[in-house]
């Protein structure tokens, strides 16, 4: 890959294609009909709406002068960074056993179980119930619990831990 598009890992190809593109002066329709690419599907891909096909992105670095298979990997690293994110939505804990209250000060939607990991164990055995601990419990497992409650120099937090357990 191109050392000037490995700043763009993770960003749809279609988005670099289209920057290519207007850097050149190039107009789509023409440019998508020279690698055999119906224009509405070109649009879609430039868009971000379609994935860009491998016989197409081979044809494309040709036609734009970029080393081979540059667009490919980004659509492959554009892939890998889509998919992490989805594993990471389905990675936490049921929000179904934790109260809306409990994380009042912010959206929960947003919280990321596993940097903010402390802040929700401290704030779980310091103010849950005992449904939330044992979710969180069961999502973070004891010895990361233990950890961080033993690490803590809050000792209601740690006591909760030993009514837990």
């Amino acid at each position: 890959m191109e050392k000037r598009f490995e700043k763009y890992r993770g960003i749809h190809p279609g988005i670099i294609l289209e920057r290519e593109l207007n850097k050149k002066n190039l107009a789509q329709r023409p440019f998508a009909l020279s690698v055999g690419l119906a224009r509405q599907s070109f649009n879609q891909i430039i868009k971000g709406k379609r994935s860009l096909p491998l016989s197409a992105a081979l044809k494309i670095d040709r036609q734009l002068g970029i080393e081979e298979g540059t667009l490919a990997l980004l659509q492959t690293h554009y892939e890998i960074e889509k998919e992490k994110k989805k594993l990471l939505q389905n990675n936490r804990p049921d929000m179904q056993l934790l109260r809306k209250s409990l994380f009042w000060d912010t959206d929960s939607e947003a919280i990321d179980w596993i940097r903010q990991s402390r802040a929700v164990i401290l704030r779980v055995f310091e103010r849950g119930n005992l449904t939330e601990k044992k979710e969180i419990l069961r999502f973070y497992g004891p010895e990361k619990i233990r950890k961080v409650l033993t690490d803590n120099t809050n000792t209601a937090a740690a006591v909760q831990w030993d009514k837990a357990v």
